[in-house]
């Protein structure tokens, strides 16, 4: 049989500190394999229901769990252990009433929130690509890895609100003055605010943006704001 190639382990002291994993316990903890998510901006299915939801108190038990198929991310079920869950994934867990939705809170870059029922099939994601293929189809990518064709106008930093997993657009909401954003890294992670405009790149520094938080405005990257609706956020973000 081929093995997969990558590491399917790492030191707990490089860790991301989101992860909420012990220090000073053994020495390794499962890692993320290479999936939708960058490595240390997601958390691998084990680690997120042993040690972000304390659901299992046990890898052997999180085994268990995923293996018989009792976790669903984004209305799919995955069976393995090192899948990795990140910004804006819908987790749904077999016999457990609670749906969670990633979202950066307080600073940190990943927290579990519980979202109703009703919000289960909907997710945010960022346009990080889009290319024209034959017919003048559109080719989008999207910051979780998933692409789909469309004929939807969009522009790269804008969000697309979809259905999953059948991946339908049902809204976009633009990258432009007016919008409100979700900081998704950085110290302000998980802080909201009004986009006052929209500074475009150089060939030094790259495209910002000017983020009114309460009191203070803050420039930072458009890499890491999504923009989340009007006047409150299209879905629930806390």
């Amino acid at each position: 049989m081929v093995s997969i190639s990558g590491s399917k382990k790492l030191k707990r002291q490089m860790a991301p500190q989101f992860w909420g994993i012990a220090r000073k316990d053994k020495r390794f903890v499962i890692t993320t394999r290479p999936g939708p998510h960058k490595k240390h901006h997601a958390v691998p299915t084990a680690v997120f229901l042993r040690d972000m939801l304390k659901i299992v108190t046990s890898l052997r038990e999180a085994k268990t769990s995923i293996y018989t198929g009792k976790v669903k991310i984004d209305g799919v079920v995955r069976k393995s252990l090192h899948h990795a869950i990140g910004l804006m994934d819908v987790v749904e867990l077999e016999n457990v009433s609670d749906i969670y939705r990633l979202v950066p809170t307080d600073g940190k870059l990943l927290k579990p929130i519980k979202i109703n029922e009703s919000e289960k099939t909907k997710k945010l994601v960022r346009v990080t690509s889009k290319t024209t293929i034959s017919k003048g189809k559109m080719q989008i990518g999207f910051h979780d890895g998933r692409s789909t064709i469309s004929d939807t106008k969009v522009s790269v930093g804008d969000v697309c609100l979809i259905q999953v997993p059948d991946q339908k657009i049902l809204e976009v909401i633009k990258l432009e003055s007016g919008n409100h954003g979700l900081v998704t890294r950085g110290i302000n992670a998980g802080q909201i605010g009004k986009i006052e405009s929209i500074e475009e790149g150089t060939f030094i520094l790259p495209k910002r943006v000017i983020l009114s938080l309460g009191d203070r405005k803050i420039e930072i990257p458009a890499d890491i704001i999504m923009p989340i609706g009007k006047e409150e956020p299209v879905i629930q973000l806390k």
